[in-house]
């Protein structure tokens, strides 16, 4: 008797619903398809590709689209003779700075055998050696740098969309894709380097329900066996992927965490009721994931939203923020940080999901700014937050949802 049996009542393929599966076509983005598709149309032509910025929180398809139309791109312009097309796709995510960046790119042309340091070299001659690759590989090059928020410096963002024009390249012709989940990424670019990243910019609006149900039935129908989903599973996925933050990631996972606990129980039906304990299960997850993550200012402006929400004060303005999260840094015997970090800071939260933010915009007078509220489950939250919030104290707002009896209040320290 084996140890290990195939399950087969459930699913047929369950790699359909991993982040890495990539269908055959992609559905509810077909406005953002048909930009995208036209800002790309020039490398088909033999032209200098347009610099492309894509923006949008997590889970609404950016890199999927990218991902989608560039293969599309490479395919047929093996069609061409004169079209020598080079794609190069490299996720910022754990590189902070345009020297690492560079570095990468310039391995990523080279051989094994010739990979050089990603430690030791003047910038400068980084870039020589950055051109030096593009130069030699020719063509026409489309270099993609996923989730360009986390580096720190735009030096690079610079000279890429302008080392032609800059003398840098004689033969290569080089595209650059910039994609970024942080809707203020590129309100904090500088000037030039706005005007040469965002020649062409692409926003991702979070999905709808009915474009979340259609993405779902998309990858249900090759996961799993005929019949096995209560009519009820993907509407209720669909509808809690709208509330939380309109990503289809969450609600693809929320999908296969379903099936997953069908499959557990070893019953031959995925139904309503694993949809709602999927969903919890992956809530706690998450929230307990992000808010671990986060430094320890990070959990300090979290703190101080959380109170100033159970107040009911939210939405509210970052710099309405500043005086509570100012109290409590103090209170923990921390120097608070300039007003622009704390941002960054709600800025995260928000791309973390824990947040929400809205854009106001009230004209010439008011002008344009963000407004925070908390968006996830308080309980949750403060569960994640144990260590900060006996750092701080328990504020009155929160009395509520503690056993305070051993707990210190935030009169204890005044």
């Amino acid at each position: 008797m084996p140890l290990f049996e195939r399950d087969t009542e459930i699913y047929r393929d369950r790699d359909a619903l991993r982040e890495d599966y990539q269908p055959e076509e992609l559905v509810g983005r077909d406005k953002e398809l048909r930009t995208f598709q036209a800002a790309l149309q020039p490398v088909i032509n033999g032209e200098q590709p347009n610099n492309i910025f894509l923006y949008g929180k997590t889970g609404v398809g950016k890199t999927a689209a990218s991902r989608y139309l560039l293969s599309h791109l490479r395919e047929d312009a093996r069609r061409y003779d004169d079209i020598d097309l080079t794609v190069i796709f490299l996720n910022c995510d754990g590189l902070t700075s345009s020297y690492q960046i560079a570095t990468r790119l310039v391995n990523e042309l080279r051989s094994e055998s010739n990979q050089i340091s990603t430690t030791g070299y003047p910038l400068g001659s980084v870039y020589g050696m950055l051109w030096e690759g593009l130069d030699e590989c020719g063509g026409t090059i489309t270099v993609v740098l996923d989730e360009i928020d986390h580096v720190n410096d735009d030096s690079i963002l610079y000279q890429l969309p302008r080392a032609r024009a800059n003398g840098n390249l004689s033969s290569a012709k080089v595209g650059l894709i910039g994609i970024s989940n942080d809707f203020s990424f590129r309100d904090d670019l500088s000037p030039k380097v706005k005007s040469s990243l965002c020649e062409q910019e692409i926003h991702f609006p979070a999905y709808n329900a009915k474009n979340l149900q259609a993405i779902l039935e998309q990858r249900a129908e090759v996961a799993f066996r005929e019949d096995v989903l209560a009519d009820e599973v993907i509407p209720l996925c669909a509808a809690y992927g709208a509330k939380d933050a309109g990503d289809a990631r969450q609600s693809i996972d929320l999908l296969m965490k379903a099936g997953d606990l069908a499959r557990d129980e070893e019953t031959n039906r995925v139904t309503e009721e694993h949809v709602k304990r999927g969903r919890r299960a992956l809530e706690r997850g998450r929230i307990k994931e992000g808010i671990n993550g986060l430094t320890e200012h990070g959990h300090l402006v979290l703190y101080s939203l959380l109170t100033l929400d159970l107040e009911g004060e939210t939405p509210i303005r970052s710099r309405d923020v500043r005086p509570r999260y100012t109290r409590f840094a103090e209170l923990a015997n921390r120097d608070p940080l300039v007003p622009r970090r704390m941002r960054d800071h709600l800025s995260e939260l928000a791309m973390l999901g824990i947040v929400s933010v809205t854009e106001r915009n009230e004209g010439r007078r008011g002008g344009t700014y963000r407004e925070y509220a908390l968006d996830m489950d308080v309980e949750l939250i403060i569960s994640a937050m144990q260590d900060t919030i006996d750092l701080v104290g328990v504020h009155e707002t929160i009395e509520s949802y503690l056993n305070t009896d051993s707990k210190r209040t935030l009169n204890d320290f005044v």
